[in-house]
């Protein structure tokens, strides 16, 4: 049986401060360290499992004044690397729970003020390392996607002005472009910006949207993109 002990751990800014846990006394510490360790090392339960359950364990014993949070992170990669047995891992455990920390924090408050059934921290784990792996799938996606984009108008002459703003269409650009934006995140004038505009429409890379005037639009062609 896996025992989940009281430990102090401690978050918000300095002098409003949040106990969530209170640590065991530090004499116990080598002998639940060892008992963590030979539990880690030679159990036979599979390492998806193990990364989120070492991780409670671990920083519930908290061995150490500090860096608890970023060994119990990085025991839990190092699981779910041997659980996909391989080398190479495009996604970070390590960093999506950072990027969740307040609900990191409150998970592990519930748990630890509940009984020994850590079944709703393994779902929270668990759901935490399915949308890391979304999350890196997505911005792999994103990165290639520019790839094949660079590599089709590779023949394109494209100044600097261009290649900034045809990366922000790449990317998280809101709303729709016009020569005004064009102009105001280039830097450059009305006129540049319709130089410039007009140079990539004629090479095939932008194409103009369905309203005309004043409130022309300008796309990237999708056939670029493929």
């Amino acid at each position: 049986m896996i025992v989940i002990r009281p430990m102090r751990v401690v978050s918000g800014p300095i002098g409003r401060e949040r106990v969530h846990f209170e640590a065991p006394p530090a004499g116990r510490v080598d002998s639940e360290m060892g008992t963590f360790l030979d539990w880690f090392n030679n159990s036979h339960t599979d390492w998806v499992t193990k990364a989120g359950v070492a991780h409670l364990w671990f920083v519930t014993i908290h061995p150490f004044d500090d860096g608890n949070g970023r060994l119990a992170r990085a025991i839990s990669d190092m699981a779910l690397t041997r659980a996909e047995d391989t080398p190479q891992r495009f996604y970070s455990m390590s960093s999506q729970i950072r990027a969740e920390r307040k609900d990191y924090y409150r998970a592990l408050e519930d748990t630890q003020r509940g009984s020994l059934d850590i079944t709703m921290w393994l779902e929270w784990f668990m759901g935490c390392a399915r949308r890391a792996v979304i999350g890196a799938e997505n911005t792999l996606s994103s990165v290639l996607a520019k790839a094949r984009f660079w590599r089709n108008i590779q023949s394109v002459p494209v100044n600097d002005r261009q290649r900034k703003i045809l990366n922000l269409l790449l990317g998280d650009f809101k709303g729709n472009l016009t020569t005004a934006k064009w102009a105001m995140i280039a830097k450059c004038s009305h006129d540049t910006a319709l130089r410039d505009i007009t140079g990539l429409i004629d090479d095939g890379v932008l194409k103009h949207g369905p309203a005309g005037g004043r409130s022309t639009t300008y796309h990237l062609e999708t056939d670029k993109l493929l």
